[in-house]
């Protein structure tokens, strides 16, 4: 005790806020202090400190402590708990579905050997639920236990024509039909509706929740909407072209202009020509992309026998891959990486959403003071004390809400900053007059360039040769 009390003299202990760390501030050291690393774990002890001792600094501080008298030395630390793993869906094996380009040994991408649509027989079992881990457990200094938070479970997000078990844990099919996994993951079995010819004044508009299959070409003007896949195996003129899944088309697109071809995942064609197309993952071209509006969640290739792009605009959320961008008469070519234009659109929405959950809080919150005032007095009747339990059940489901919506939002925010991965990759030849952009990056290109590559690198576009 008496050393403890010299020792207290002479130094101080404290311990963080969150009791994750111990920390040694000497008040006051003469020359001929001494002291050992017994007294002072002693010392420690005597502050409630008891776990995550650190005995090599202890030591250090005993052997030379004039070294540690003019700063503060952190002398004991916590453990802190582990979050559990998610869970996750996981499919089948023969459910799996690609949809990258497969390349041949040259590189060339091969749009004519396209995978078959996977069909499901009904009572076929096509998903399971991984449930989430528990979080294993912490320390404090003073020896409290902290709790390790648990995984966050997955959520089966059940579509069209299928069943899930009584726990929600398999998803089987509840039909003969397409498997299709549609946007935010929903999990679906779609029938197939087959168009044996062009799409036109004979068939009309077609809205199906399935997949579309057209064995012929898709004229100006008319609509086809699909919530599975669209097929064609013809060409697409100036007409509207809108699935939740992939869009194939064996010839190309000739829009002059007109209409729009939208994928929730990838589209794929020969070339597209005065065109706007969609892609939430890819747009993968044979031949050429001129004068068009492209965007891609993911990527653009256009990297066949003659891999062009002319003129118009390219977005990709990744890279875009061509053999040869603009052209020896410097046509104005834009092609952007690193941009996500759905994602900025989806983030006004959630801040717009966010303000309207705030503002109904905020009356609720109101409303509840009332009500508790009420209930302090002893005043309130039945039906407002119902209203009151409702009112606590719907504030906490709200907060619930905003947390997640919040989340989101900095997941966004998070990925529209990140352009380390996004890369421009021209293999043949890039031209004067072509614009690359990566992320917020402008580089102008102004003499042509062979075998190149765009990258952002600390604070600027950086081009390099292609080995």
């Amino acid at each position: 005790m008496k050393e403890q009390l010299d020792l207290q003299q002479h130094m101080k202990i404290s311990v963080s806020p969150d009791k994750m760390s111990g920390v040694l501030q000497f008040i006051r050291c003469e020359e001929n202090f001494s002291c050992t690393a017994s007294e002072l774990e002693a010392l420690l002890h005597a502050f409630g400190i008891t776990y995550g001792i650190k005995h090599d600094v202890l030591q250090s501080i005993s052997k030379d402590p004039v070294a540690y008298s003019l700063q503060q030395t952190i002398v004991a630390e916590g453990l802190p708990g582990k979050h559990g793993k998610d869970g996750r869906i996981v499919y089948s094996l023969e459910m799996k579905q690609e949809h990258k380009p497969e390349e041949n040994e040259s590189g060339q991408i091969d749009f004519k050997e396209t995978k078959r649509l996977l069909n499901v027989q009904k009572g076929q079992l096509i998903a399971r639920k991984l449930p989430a881990t528990d979080g294993e457990s912490g320390k404090t200094v003073i020896g409290t236990e902290v709790p390790g938070k648990k995984g966050r479970e997955a959520r089966i997000k059940a579509g069209k024509n299928i069943v899930c078990n009584a726990e929600r844990t398999l998803v089987y099919a509840a039909i003969d039909g397409l498997f299709t996994i549609t946007g935010n993951d929903i999990i679906n079995v779609f029938p197939v509706y087959e168009v044996n010819g062009d799409v036109d004044y004979r068939t009309g508009n077609i809205d199906f929740v399935g997949t579309v299959v057209i064995r012929g070409n898709v004229l100006t003007g008319f609509k086809v909407r699909a919530a599975g896949d669209i097929r064609v195996v013809g060409g697409v003129e100036g007409a509207e072209l809108e699935t939740d899944g992939s869009i194939e088309i064996t010839g190309g697109i000739m829009a002059g202009g007109k209409g729009a071809v939208k994928a929730g995942h990838s589209v794929r064609c020969s070339f597209i020509q005065d065109g706007f197309v969609v892609a939430g993952e890819d747009v993968l071209v044979s031949q050429s992309i001129m004068h068009s509006q492209v965007r891609a969640g993911r990527s653009v290739v256009c990297s066949g026998a003659k891999g062009l792009i002319v003129g118009g605009l390219i977005q990709a959320g990744e890279s875009v891959s061509a053999r040869t961008a603009g052209n020896s008469m410097s046509t104005a070519t834009s092609i952007e990486v690193g941009v996500r234009p759905e994602l900025r659109e989806e983030l006004k929405e959630l801040r717009k959403t966010l303000k309207e959950y705030s503002e109904a809080l905020e009356k609720t919150d109101k409303a509840l003071v009332i009500l508790d005032q009420m209930a302090a007095m002893g005043t309130i009747a039945s039906d407002k004390l119902a209203l009151r339990v409702k009112l606590g059940a719907t504030k906490k489901k709200s907060v619930q809400e905003m947390e997640e919506l919040r989340e989101r939002v900095f997941d966004i925010e998070r990925s529209l900053e990140d352009s380390s991965i996004a890369k421009v990759e021209i293999r043949s030849t890039v031209y004067g007059g072509t614009k690359v952009v990566i992320g917020r990056y402008t580089r102008f290109i102004k003499e042509p360039a062979s075998r190149v590559q765009f990258r952002y690198i600390e604070g600027e576009i950086m081009m390099s040769v292609i080995q």
